[in-house]
């Protein structure tokens, strides 16, 4: 009998480990931005630079197995513009977003690709949008709208809430290309090499970004800078990534991507802990509503057997 059955509880916890490293991000990239002046260009390097050898090494290691084909060189390319789409362009914008923004409403609009890709597969695959769906996208949107109402209200601030909530929606945008274009890949090279080579690809293009529009003395960031950069590459990027794969194969995608539901509540309680961050009843209001039009739109209904 294999580890999931005689021990139930270890992809749970997983997955909800996985998804507070996730949820934690945000929080370390508040608290960078409050440390020293630093730019979203380089804080997101260092971030990129203390992760890459631990996917150098999961490269490594994924391509030894004997179960391991060639990538094949379609595969080379979709790779190479799914990590241009999805981790670079997708986190940077998130960075940049977050200078505006608190970090509860970053990750609430991050919550909303399931949707997105939702419309993108409507449009590009063809696929229907259920009354299902359609519902869940009122109840999401509904919720985002009293999310950014209460940051206004907050922060006395609009233009500034609209342009870091327009930067992260465009990350969540990019984001969900990259998630309706894996799939194929992913199944040709499985996930391991796959988000390893994601995102190392994704650090030679941030390097290129920083080379050509930053100073190398940039990356010269105060050691409290340098030290939330580490965690957040070990913590909030290698060891969740790690940890949600292992809950997906151990209790399933479906019951892994509810746990990641918890996401938002999260960031939320840990905003309200570490930053300071208000809660307010039209936000949790807000809250509410995004994870049940999500929940809605990411569960397919039951057949009939």
């Amino acid at each position: 009998m294999g580890s999931g059955a005689t021990r139930p509880w270890v992809g749970p916890a997983f997955a909800i480990l996985g998804v507070l490293g996730f949820s934690f991000k945000a929080i370390l990239v508040k608290l960078a931005y409050a440390a020293a002046p630093v730019d979203p260009v380089a804080l997101l390097a260092l971030r990129m630079l203390y992760s890459a050898p631990f996917f150098a090494l999961l490269a490594w290691w994924a391509g030894r197995s004997p179960r391991a084909r060639p990538i094949e060189p379609r595969d080379w390319r979709r790779i190479a513009v799914l990590g241009l789409v999805g981790y670079y362009l997708s986190s940077l914008l998130d960075f940049m977003g977050l200078q505006y923004i608190t970090a509860s409403l970053e990750r609430l609009v991050l919550f909303l690709y399931p949707t997105i890709v939702v419309v993108l597969s409507a449009i590009f695959l063809g696929h229907p949008i259920t009354r299902r769906s359609v519902a869940a996208l009122v109840l999401s949107y509904a919720g985002i709208a009293l999310a950014v109402r209460h940051d206004i209200r907050m922060s006395g601030e609009p233009l500034a809430i609209a342009l870091g909530s327009g930067l992260v929606f465009a990350s969540a945008i990019t984001y969900s290309i990259y998630l309706v274009g894996a799939g194929p890949v992913i199944a040709r090279t499985g996930s391991a090499r796959f988000i390893a080579w994601v995102m190392l690809l994704s650090t030679v293009y941030l390097g290129i970004h920083f080379a050509l529009a930053r100073p190398l003395a940039a990356l010269a960031a105060p050691v409290r800078v340098q030290a939330l950069c580490a965690a957040m590459a070990v913590f909030c990027t290698v060891l969740p990534t790690w940890m949600m794969a292992e809950a997906v194969h151990r209790m399933g995608a479906g019951n892994a991507s509810l746990v990641g539901s918890l996401g938002p509540v999260f960031t939320l309680g840990l905003g309200a802990v570490m930053l300071g961050e208000t809660i307010s009843a039209a936000q949790l209001v807000g809250v509410a509503l995004v994870l049940a039009g999500v929940i809605m739109v990411s569960r397919r209904p039951a057949r009939a057997s």
